[in-house]
């Protein structure tokens, strides 16, 4: 995506396909935070890379902290992008709500609740069309596919790392937008406090969705490169 491309120009950029979705198999056993986790770290292993900098966002945040506990050796830094530690009540009830048109396989309902990742003002813009259509290869493609996603959500509402962050030596970063509504900023925050030395950086502002990286890739450009500059691999 564009954020990908961006940072592309300064960073070596790995992008990584969850099991069960783009052109990664869904192999056997649960889809879960942890069993994403030791994915990740497998492929890793397998690029013959031992220490990378990561970025994820929503369950790829919850992924890169579950790694930061279980292979720290392999975390050079991370910026968690849209995050939690554990759900609240309000997560719980937007993620359910999400989750919802994927059991049912309905992709029509999908589509139209994914709005609420983008920002009021995005949802308001006469482009917005375009800008779904073209974020369709995104959705899930097929039966399979749908049940996967389903799983995704399940692993969204289960994950739990509140208790033990406070054991992650990684340096971090945590970034979210006031508009977020799938990890409200109040959740992200909680992350950033448990964890040693996180900096936090609330974005604000037209544009602050849980999608900041297609409505504000500048800004969250700016903040990402900001900081890994300042690391050491």
């Amino acid at each position: 995506g564009e954020l990908a491309h961006r940072l592309a120009q300064t960073h070596r950029v790995i992008t990584v396909d969850n099991r069960g979705l783009g052109g990664s198999d869904r192999g056997s056993g649960p889809i879960t935070v942890g069993s994403m986790a030791a994915d990740t770290s497998a492929l890793l292993d397998a690029l013959e890379i031992p220490r990378a900098h990561l970025l994820g966002w929503s369950l790829g945040s919850a992924v890169a902290q579950e790694m930061a506990l279980a292979r720290p050796e392999q975390v050079a830094s991370q910026v968690l992008y849209g995050t939690w530690g554990r759900t609240d009540g309000f997560q719980r009830a937007v993620l359910t709500a999400l989750r919802l048109p994927y059991v049912h396989r309905d992709m029509e309902s999908a589509l139209a609740a994914s709005g609420l990742a983008f920002s009021p003002q995005a949802l308001d813009d006469p482009n917005v069309g375009a800008l779904l259509e073209a974020l369709l290869p995104a959705f899930p493609q097929d039966e399979a596919q749908m049940q996967v996603t389903v799983e995704q959500w399940d692993a969204d509402l289960v994950h739990d790392t509140l208790d033990r962050l406070d054991a992650i030596t990684a340096p971090t970063l945590v970034v979210v937008g006031e508009q977020d509504l799938l990890t409200p900023h109040w959740q992200s925050r909680a992350v950033a406090e448990r964890i040693p030395g996180a900096r936090f950086e609330l974005v604000t502002g037209p544009g602050s969705s849980h999608c900041m990286h297609l409505e504000r890739p500048e800004d969250l450009t700016k903040l990402v490169t900001g900081f890994l500059g300042e690391q050491r691999i």
